[in-house]
């Protein structure tokens, strides 16, 4: 891998976990497919030391190109430009036709939103995102901060740095300009390609994963693969280069040797599976949800073009619910109780009825903390989907808290739709 890259994003609200990091995987992700690999993420708070060592340590590890994301605009916290160019052995100024450019956007959303503003303090906070480290590539705000990149100083090594706001919609919309400044260019000429495939299994632990990589590791030399559990789906994802192809086909050889019965992807998601296949089957799903409280409804409509096949669902948590909106029957409830696998049947059987789906998905169980009994735990649930060519069915108990035992069912849910409409390994 010839061109290597660091990220930091600042910003105390991610540093604490208030705000989820949505820029680090995102710049990661286009990044490799620039050719470029990123060694570090870093998240510092709102503090410019912290800051100021994170540059100076990312940019002696050998790096190419360090990005940053957050701190940018016009309060005091907002420190990133000037704390760069301090780094980069540039000082800055404000530039005036920047700073007019800034004002113009910030007068038009005063006006758009109705804000009253202090003039001074207004005219204040866009002088500070007009200051502009000399020698740096200015990229035109997208909201009201620019971004930029800034080269190091002459006589002075270390990587450029390019700096983004924090804000999602707008570092995305400023990524294109940053990729064309000269000095980005300049590095992504070293790049060479950097592929990234994926295979998926169900049901497969990770220590039998383990035996099978032991085995083949003289014959996957110039790959980068790495594994992740996540709700019972084995992630393997491989990263390397042009030269490595033939490594990575003996990797998927041994994976489907050894795993056959497992493996259901060798890219897409599950998700997209699902989709693709209701897409091609020309079908459409309604969904009944107990405990898991509509999460699957909002997991399948997630995507774009949903409305295509996902007609809707019910959330049905009172047993008049399940009666009057999904026509459970009420002997069934009274002698079997709503978390059992035929209530789970009745749900998909009453989604898809009311809403006239192909395939209907019915979950019931008790995600907790309370409601167990010796019979039924905490984490029992049942699920069940009915489509045109028949069912399928899957009753577990699912470990965790009550938010983990509501993911975690909802993606079993998913993995039974797969399995429905698709065959492979049960979910």
């Amino acid at each position: 891998m010839t061109v290597r890259a660091g990220i930091v994003v600042t910003g105390t609200e991610v540093l604490t976990g208030r705000v989820s990091d949505r820029n680090g995987p995102w710049l990661a992700e286009q990044l490799r497919t620039l050719g470029v690999d990123v060694g570090s993420v870093v998240v510092v708070g709102d503090r410019p030391e912290d800051l100021r060592s994170a540059l100076t340590f990312l940019a002696g590890s050998g790096l190419d190109l360090l990005v940053t994301s957050g701190g940018l605009g016009p309060t005091a916290d907002d420190l990133t430009a000037q704390v760069v160019g301090d780094a980069q052995g540039r000082p800055s100024a404000v530039d005036p036709a920047l700073e007019q450019r800034i004002g113009a956007i910030v007068e038009r959303l005063v006006a758009r939103r109705g804000w009253r503003t202090d003039p001074a303090s207004t005219a204040a906070g866009v002088a500070k995102q007009a200051r502009v480290p000399e020698g740096a590539t200015v990229l035109e705000p997208v909201g009201t901060a620019p971004g930029l990149v800034v080269p190091v100083a002459a006589g002075r090594s270390g990587p450029p740095v390019v700096v983004l706001p924090g804000p999602p919609t707008e570092l995305q919309g400023m990524w294109p300009a940053a990729v064309a400044a000269a000095p980005v260019q300049a590095v992504l000429a070293g790049a060479t390609e950097l592929r990234q495939e994926t295979l998926r299994l169900w049901g497969t632990p990770e220590s039998e994963l383990a035996a099978t990589l032991r085995r083949v590791d003289d014959q996957v030399a110039g790959l980068e693969i790495t594994t992740c559990l996540r709700d019972g789906e084995l992630e393997i994802v491989t990263r390397f280069g042009p030269d490595a192809a033939p490594a990575y086909e003996r990797l998927t050889a041994a994976v489907q040797a050894d795993f056959g019965d497992t493996l259901f992807s060798t890219g897409p998601s599950v998700d997209d599976l699902v989709a693709g296949a209701l897409t091609d089957r020309d079908w459409t799903v309604a969904t009944g949800e107990s405990c898991t409280g509509g999460l699957l409804s909002s997991r399948l409509t997630a995507r774009a073009g949903s409305s295509a096949w996902a007609l809707g669902g019910v959330t049905a948590y009172a047993n008049s619910a399940k009666q009057d909106l999904l026509g459970v029957p009420a002997a069934t409830l009274a002698e079997l109780g709503a978390v059992s696998p035929e209530v789970a049947l009745a749900l998909a059987e009453g989604a898809r009825q009311r809403f006239g789906a192909d395939v209907g998905v019915g979950i019931t169980g008790i995600a907790g903390p309370g409601g167990g009994t010796a019979d039924k735990p905490v984490g029992t649930v049942h699920l069940a989907a009915v489509g045109p060519e028949g069912r399928a069915a899957r009753s577990l108990v699912v470990p965790g808290s009550r938010d983990a035992v509501r993911q975690r069912t909802t993606t079993v849910a998913v993995q039974l739709l797969r399995q429905l409409l698709l065959g492979g390994p049960p979910a």
